[in-house]
């Protein structure tokens, strides 16, 4: 089965696992293959939309997958019971939207093995509450697809290092072992940054606001980290 550059480099950080749960399925193709490629024994497939849900369905029955793949209608963890996967699979939303599916289900995340999580936009708010509800973050892969960079974070219980609030926009393994896109990744936080900066200067109180001046701080730190990769 073909899937795209993001999923292909999800499903390449997944081990072997008696059970995966893929939390917003869509059309279920990333759990489809990784049971067909022998990644995963069996695998839960669930999504809040009744629309995907429906898709999700049709994809598994098309390959002959009922007996391995459960397809589930509902909302975030809510589909598993405790100790049913032990891979816990997001992709695709917000992090902050990652993160309070995570805080919702204590009973479901804790029992997790390992979390292979794809946020579309504030990787720093999912980085941060990781660390500070014991999830150590081990491994963090960027990858393009029709010209967007992704941030994939793979994390596993245990306690991990209280990092420099930069490091939770950067991703600290992505520094540590200087990822090939990591330069381009930074250059575009900057732009944005610096785009932010130029709309606020229009007007006098953002100017003098403590937020621009954040902004400004966040700006020297990313140029400073920029210049040495």
């Amino acid at each position: 089965m073909k899937i795209g550059n993001r999923m292909a480099a999800i499903a390449a950080l997944v081990p072997k696992s008696r059970c995966v749960a893929d939390i917003g399925t869509d059309h279920a193709y990333l759990p489809t293959y990784l049971v067909t490629e022998g990644i995963a024994e069996r695998a839960v497939a669930g999504d809040i939309h009744k629309g995907p849900y429906l898709s999700a369905i049709q994809t598994v029955k098309m390959l002959g997958l009922d007996e391995k793949i459960s397809v589930r209608l509902g909302d975030g963890l809510a589909v598993l019971t405790p100790n049913e996967a032990d891979v816990g699979i997001i992709a695709g939303m917000g992090g902050t939207t990652i993160a309070g599916i995570l805080s919702a289900r204590p009973e479901i995340t804790n029992n997790f093995t390992l979390l292979v999580l794809q946020p579309m936009s504030t990787a720093s708010y999912l980085r941060r509450w990781l660390v500070e509800n014991e999830w150590e973050i081990v491994d963090e892969v960027l990858v393009t697809e029709d010209g967007i960079i992704y941030e994939i974070i793979v994390a596993q219980p245990g306690c991990s290092a209280k990092y420099q609030s930069l490091m939770y926009d950067i991703g600290p393994v992505l520094w540590a072992k200087r990822h090939p896109l990591l330069k381009e990744h930074l250059t575009l936080k900057a732009d944005n940054i610096k785009s932010v900066l130029a709309q606020m200067q229009a007007s006098s109180e953002a100017i003098n606001s403590l937020k621009y001046r954040e902004y400004q701080e966040k700006l020297a730190q990313l140029e400073d980290k920029i210049a040495c990769l």
